[in-house]
Order: structure tokens, then C-alpha cells, then sequence
């Protein structure tokens, strides 16, 4: 079994962190990733729409390992009249989950703003009694409200601020016990394993048993992030987090294998052969269902027309499309049978 090199993937999950990539806004975090694979020793591609491939080595039967870089977020819907934002979700954002989050706002001329997301009215002490409980809504009770002393639409415009700009959530990385927490685990957590991957091989001069593609795909969380294979791929497998929650098997330290999501079941087959190479290799798995709101970039192939199996694993993270928390030791099952699988072990 490989190394797993976890300050590598550590401080390329943080470097991930770093650049803004709600779903739509890909370029910098493809550019960075295609320079990463470049200085790994491998030669990306870049797809037409946004999104990073490379090919791994081997031969025959080929794969594809796929994790996103997008990131859920908001996007300007409209200025209000007192210079606030109204916002929208870009892919699953709610506002209970993202009220008092700091946030930067990226206008079309490429500026950015800092801001928060504030219910409105955004003071307890001066707000009405039936107001307390009211659920919040992007529609009628939640804004951006941005660090610039604007007090009308016409100010904030003034800014570049208009509607369609991109508002990316802080993530707050920080890290105790080796329990990791921040928002974004999903995904990037699994592209740094994926690119701890890729070093490994390289490093330990490791060739896979089948064809392997890394696939680092940028629509994932509005559903399209591998909805176009290269020619000839027989399998993919996607690396994503497996929720936790009181009727889940998944748990932070673990890695799961994925029987269903709340579009169908994964491939029978593909799905036992990595249940059965995590068996051989002595790696701590479960197995787990995810309904009824759950799917990952598999499935988006699948929907596409090709002729794929598909599969998906991950570590167990808490709180997901929230302020996320994961373990290392789930990354690091995550990276073994990833490895395995490839190697055919």
C-alpha cells in the first residue's frame, strides 16, 4: 500500500480553499489545478467548458477518478434599494445554513468586495417578536450586506456591484484532534486526495493496473460536471463525502462505499469490487445509502448516455453544505482504497 502523504493533501486542500469557485467561477481554480498536475510531472487537459484532466498511466479498460472543484455559493439576484443584495443559490445553499457567513463578491470587471450574509432586519434586539422565528429566505428576508458605506442601489452599483456577480462563502479552515473543519470539504478535500494520488504514483514510479484518468470536473453541484467522458472510458469512480447523520453508516474516520444515492443504485459489480478490495487491503469502510436529496458526478455520466458502470467513495463528513467536518483518517482510508482499486489490489 502507498504512503499517504497527509501534509501534502493538508496544505493542497488549504490551497484549494484559498480560490473562490462557486459553481460557474472556474478559472482561476482550473488553472491553479492544471499548474499543480503540470508540476506533479503529468500533462493536463483542459475541457472546453471548465474542468482538468490527466492521464495517470496504464493500460487498457480505462478509468476515471473524478473529484470537483466547484463549490456551492450565491449570486446576485438584484441591488436593493438601501445598496443590499438580494441573493440566490448557486447550487444546494439554504440560509439557515450560511446566515452570518462572511463572504466576497466578485463583480464582472473582476473586483472584489467583502460582505455578510445578514437576515433582515439583522439586529435580535430591535426585531419584532413573530420576526425571531421566521424561517429564513433569500427571497424575502436574507441580504448580502457589503464592507463599503453604501446606502442606495445606485452606490453599490456604483461599485461594478450588479446582478450575476459571484458571491463565495469564507471557508474557516482549522483543524484539531485531526478532525478537519471547514466549509468545501465537499469537494476539495477529495481533489487534494486525488492529487495526493497522482504524486504518489509519480514519486514511487507506480504504474496503475487498468488505463486511469484524473478527472477534476467544475459543475458537480449544479449536475454537469462529468456529463462528457473521453472516448473509450468503461468506469468511473467519484470521490465525494458521505454524509453522516443519525440513520447513516458513514462516520468521520471511515471511508464509505456508496450502494445508492437518491437517483438509483451504483453498479452492482464495480460497488463489489471495491467493497471487496477494501477487504483484501484491510481498510476501514462501510457501506452506506444516501436519499433523499444526494448524487454525485457518476451519476451525471450515467444521465449523459454513456456506457459507463459507475461507483463513488469518500470520507464521512459532517454538517455537509454547511460548515463541514471530516477526519484525516477518513482522507486517508478514502486515498488507500482509491490506490488499491487502481492497482488492482
Amino acid at each position: 500500500m502507498s504512503t499517504f502523504d497527509e501534509s501534502y493533501c493538508l496544505k493542497t486542500f488549504q490551497d484549494l480553499l484559498a480560490i473562490d469557485s462557486t459553481t460557474g467561477q472556474f478559472r482561476q481554480i482550473q488553472d491553479w489545478t492544471a499548474a499543480e498536475i503540470r508540476a506533479l510531472g503529468y500533462e493536463p487537459q483542459i475541457t472546453h467548458k471548465g474542468g482538468v484532466l490527466a492521464d495517470l498511466g496504464g493500460e487498457g479498460n480505462p478509468l476515471v477518478v473524478t473529484a470537483h472543484l466547484d463549490d456551492i455559493g450565491l449570486m446576485v439576484r438584484h441591488v436593493n434599494a438601501d445598496g443590499t443584495l438580494n441573493v440566490c443559490a448557486v447550487g444546494g445553499l439554504y440560509p439557515f445554513y450560511c446566515v452570518g457567513e462572511n463572504v466576497r463578491v466578485t463583480t464582472g470587471d473582476g473586483l472584489v468586495y467583502t460582505g455578510t450574509v445578514c437576515r433582515t432586519p439583522n439586529s435580535i434586539h430591535v426585531t419584532e417578536e413573530e420576526l425571531r422565528t421566521t424561517m429564513g429566505d433569500f427571497r424575502k428576508n436574507v441580504c448580502v450586506v457589503l464592507d463599503q458605506p453604501v446606502k442606495t442601489a445606485a452606490e453599490t452599483k456604483a461599485l461594478g456591484v450588479d446582478t450575476g456577480d459571484y458571491i463565495a462563502l469564507e471557508p474557516r479552515f482549522t483543524m484539531s484532534g485531526g478532525y478537519i473543519k471547514s466549509r468545501f470539504v465537499d469537494d476539495k478535500a477529495c481533489a487534494a486526495v486525488l492529487l495526493s494520488l497522482m504524486k504518489a504514483l509519480r514519486e514511487e514510479k507506480a504504474t496503475p493496473a487498468r488505463k486511469v484518468l484524473a478527472y477534476f470536473a467544475c459543475y458537480e453541484e449544479i449536475g454537469h460536471g462529468t456529463t462528457w467522458l473521453p472516448e473509450g472510458v468503461r468506469d468511473v469512480l467519484a470521490l465525494d463525502i458521505a454524509p453522516t447523520g443519525p440513520e447513516q453508516n458513514s462516520e468521520e474516520h471511515r471511508v464509505s462505499i456508496f450502494a445508492k444515492d437518491s437517483r438509483f443504485p451504483y453498479h452492482s459489480e464495480m460497488t463489489a469490487e471495491l467493497r471487496d478490495t477494501a477487504r483484501r487491503a484491510g481498510i476501514d469502510y462501510v457501506m452506506d445509502i444516501f436519499t433523499p436529496h444526494y448524487g454525485t458526478d457518476g451519476d451525471g455520466s450515467v444521465l449523459a448516455g454513456y456506457d459507463i458502470r459507475h461507483a463513488a467513495i469518500g470520507p464521512g463528513t459532517a454538517n455537509s453544505h454547511g460548515y463541514e467536518r471530516t477526519h484525516v483518517d477518513g482522507l486517508k482510508n478514502t486515498y488507500d482504497l482509491t490506490w488499491a482499486y487502481c492497482m488492482g489490489r
